[in-house]
């Protein structure tokens, strides 16, 4: 969901960056329980939309078995449902998920919104979310894009593979082999399995932020900057899907310019956008929860285990018992590149203590 490249922070100690996501995963369950009521309310055609609109990757065949191990996950029925004889129990075990927004290039709507040309998209958001044993507790990690990384030998769609690259831009690997390549590097840097893969580009974004009637923000500052196309003064500001997507990739003018500052940023307007989505009572409006919901499968892309609305139901409704307050959101701890000003790399042993947590 952001830009262009560019540069590091010179303060180490700020980019360990600690706050409370409110309504989080809850919000996005009772939206994913939603999705359900629309496919069955209207005699399927919905339902079945909803499912066409979802791409998939099949990450798991694409890597194999060279991978870190995977969390254990023990089934277990909830208190408040307990399993019948006939329904399978919800899962209740750890589980790591990738999230990535990106820059497509691919489409006009994505072209009109900043994509840029046509050669290629970048990963130019990413956190992983890791979900505790028994889905009450949750951290969401970000990975600063301008994170000088090893990039591993990735396999490609037409049989061959990546090359290996050093000192390579984290976002990079999007470029270089879409979500199979991301997920490995990825999990390269943190040594820690993605279970699920989520992606979600400009067009889709922008739509969401429009579909939910926009989300309201305050920012500390003014923001003037034509490359994201915002501009905005000190204050708060209702915005719609394009305002919205400008701020999450605006950083030039705020702060010290650099990719961690405008992390920040995009950790407020998702607060901001999870609070509206709990404002808003979709269960009530079908209309309106057909819009949200076509507007974020719509641009949507998936591991194979997520793939359709049962998929994305069932997960939401394993994360109802997991309160707002349990979850909590970081940034990968880096400092800057000695070899370039303008990047960061990992802070050790901080990042690789913060990602053993996570296993």
């Amino acid at each position: 969901m952001t830009g262009h490249d560019e540069s590091g922070d010179e303060n180490g100690d700020e980019n360990r960056q600690r706050g409370r996501r409110p309504r989080t995963l809850k919000a996005v369950g009772l939206t994913l329980a939603g999705l359900l009521v629309v496919g069955a309310g209207a005699a399927g055609w919905a339902y079945w939309h909803l499912n066409q609109n979802i791409r998939s990757v099949d990450i798991n065949s694409a890597l194999g078995d060279d991978r870190p191990a995977r969390a254990v996950v023990t089934p277990s029925a909830t208190a408040s449902a307990p399993a019948s004889a006939t329904a399978a129990p919800l899962p209740s075990g750890a589980l790591n998920i990738l999230v990535l927004g990106s820059d497509s290039r691919s489409g006009e709507a994505n072209a009109k919104l900043g994509g840029g040309d046509s050669s290629g998209a970048r990963s130019d958001t990413a956190m992983v979310v890791h979900i505790d044993a028994g889905r009450t507790t949750a951290t969401v990690v970000s990975i600063p894009r301008d994170t000088l990384v090893t990039r591993p030998s990735c396999p490609l769609a037409s049989g061959s593979s990546t090359a290996p690259a050093y000192s390579a831009m984290f976002n990079s690997a999007y470029s270089v082999g879409g979500p199979v390549c991301a997920v490995k590097t990825v999990e390269s840097v943190t040594d820690v399995r993605m279970d699920h893969y989520i992606e979600i580009d400009f067009s889709g974004f922008a739509k969401l932020v429009n579909a939910l009637g926009g989300v309201t923000v305050t920012t500390d500052q003014d923001i003037d900057d034509d490359k994201s196309r915002l501009h905005l003064v000190a204050g708060t500001h209702h915005l719609n899907g394009e305002q919205a997507l400008a701020l999450a990739r605006t950083r030039h003018g705020v702060g010290d310019g650099s990719d961690l500052g405008r992390i920040g940023l995009q950790q407020k307007l998702v607060k901001a956008l999870l609070e509206q989505i709990a404002a808003t009572d979709l269960l009530t409006d079908p209309a309106k929860l057909y819009k949200v919901a076509n507007a974020v499968t719509g641009s949507l892309t998936t591991d194979t285990g997520l793939d359709s609305l049962g998929e994305l139901t069932k997960l939401g409704q394993s994360l109802k018992s997991l309160s707002s307050d349990e979850v909590e959101t970081v940034m990968m701890p880096v400092v800057t590149a000695p070899s370039d000003h303008n990047r960061v790399i990992a802070n050790e042993p901080e990042a690789s203590d913060l990602w053993a947590s996570l296993k």
